[in-house]
C-alpha cells in the first residue's frame, strides 16, 4: 500500500510547486499517460525475467516491430485514419494493434527457440546473444521500411484535447490510460486467478513437480514469452502514436526506461512495473516543466531515492 502512495505523494508534491492548476492536470495526465504506455512495454519484459528468469536486452526490437508495423497498417486504412468518425479511427487502431501484437509475438516465438532456448539460466549469455538479436533484428528493420524516421500521425478523431475549465487533457492520453488499466487488469487476473497462471507461477518456484504432475512446462514458458513480446509490440505502437512518428533505434532508446522502471518496482513484479511506470512518467513530465535541464536524469536520481529506502525495489519478488 505505502509504494501506491508514493504516486499520490509525488502528485501532490507538484502541485505547489508548479504552481497553476491546470497547468498541473495537463502535466499529470501527460504523465499518467506515458507511465501506461512505459508500462504495457516493460510489463512484457518484468513477465519474462518474474517467470522465466531470462534477461532480454533485445526486448527493444519487438518495441520497433510493433511501431513499424503500425505504420503500415494505418498507412494503408488512410481512409479510415483521415476519418471525422472516432468509430473508424479506433477500428484502424484497434486493427494496428492486433496485427503489431501478433507480428511481434511470431518473431519472439522464433527469437526465443533459436536465441534464448540454449541459453536457460546463464544470465551473462543471455544479455550478450539477446543484444545481439536486436542489433540484428534493428537492420532487419531498416532493410523493411528504410533508415529514416517515419511519421506515425494520429487518426482524425483523436487529435486535439478535452477542455476541463483551463486545463487541455490530449483525448489520445485518455485512451493510453485506459488500455493500460486493461492491461494491468488483464495480466493480474491471469496469473492471480486462473489454471494457467497458477502453472506457471507454480513452474517457477518448482518445475520438476509441476511437470512430475503432466504439465509440460516449457510450452507454457513459450507462451509467457510470446506473451511478453507481444505486449511490447502493443507498447511500441501506442509509443509510437505518442511521439507520432517512428525510428529504427526507438527499441534501444526506450530500452534505459524499462530497466529503470522494473529496477524500481522490484525485479519481476507486475504491480511494482506499473508503480514504477507511473511514477517515471509523472517525474519526467514534472521535471521536464520544471527544470528541463535535469529532467534527463530526474529518473534515475528517482531510482536511487527509492533503492536507499528498498534496495529490493517497491515490491520485491522472493528469491531475486
Amino acid at each position: 500500500m505505502v509504494p501506491l502512495l508514493l504516486v499520490l505523494g509525488l502528485m501532490l508534491a507538484a502541485l505547489p510547486l508548479v504552481g497553476s492548476g491546470s497547468t498541473w492536470l495537463t502535466l499529470t495526465v501527460a504523465g499518467l499517460a506515458m507511465g501506461m504506455i512505459v508500462f504495457i512495454i516493460a510489463s512484457g519484459l518484468t513477465l519474462v525475467f518474474g517467470l522465466m528468469d531470462v534477461l532480454n536486452f533485445g526486448h527493444g526490437v519487438f518495441i520497433a516491430l510493433g511501431a513499424f508495423v503500425a505504420t503500415s497498417v494505418l498507412g494503408g486504412m488512410a481512409d479510415w485514419t483521415g476519418s471525422a468518425s472516432l468509430v473508424q479511427n479506433l477500428v484502424a487502431v484497434f486493427a494496428a494493434m492486433l496485427v503489431a501484437m501478433a507480428v511481434a509475438g511470431a518473431l519472439g516465438y522464433a527469437f526465443e527457440r533459436v536465441a534464448v532456448r540454449p541459453v536457460y539460466g546463464h544470465h551473462l549469455k543471455q544479455i550478450l546473444i539477446t543484444m545481439g538479436g536486436m542489433i540484428i533484428g534493428e537492420e532487419i528493420i531498416k532493410v523493411v521500411w528504410g533508415p529514416e524516421q517515419v511519421a506515425l500521425p494520429l487518426p482524425q478523431a483523436l487529435r486535439g484535447a478535452l477542455l476541463l475549465g483551463d486545463a487541455a487533457i490530449e483525448k489520445y492520453r485518455v485512451m493510453a490510460v485506459a488500455i493500460g488499466l486493461v492491461v494491468l487488469g488483464a495480466m493480474l487476473f491471469l496469473l492471480n486467478r486462473t489454471k494457467i497462471g497458477l502453472l506457471i507461477r507454480a513452474g517457477v518456484q518448482d518445475r520438476e513437480m509441476v511437470e512430475s504432475l503432466g504439465y509440460r512446462i516449457r510450452q507454457l514458458f513459450v507462451g509467457v514469452f510470446v506473451v511478453g513480446s507481444g505486449l511490447a509490440g502493443l507498447g511500441g505502437v501506442l509509443w509510437g502514436l505518442y511521439q507520432q512518428m517512428v525510428v529504427p533505434q526507438m527499441g534501444v532508446q526506450i530500452n534505459n526506461l524499462l530497466f529503470i522502471v522494473i529496477i524500481i518496482g522490484g525485479l519481476g513484479s507486475t504491480l511494482g512495473c506499473f508503480v514504477g511506470a507511473l511514477l517515471v512518467g509523472l517525474m519526467a513530465n514534472y521535471a521536464g516543466f520544471l527544470a528541463p535541464k535535469v529532467a534527463l536524469f530526474s529518473n534515475i536520481g528517482l531510482m536511487v531515492l527509492i533503492l536507499l529506502w528498498r534496495p529490493r525495489g517497491l515490491y520485491p519478488v522472493t528469491g531475486r
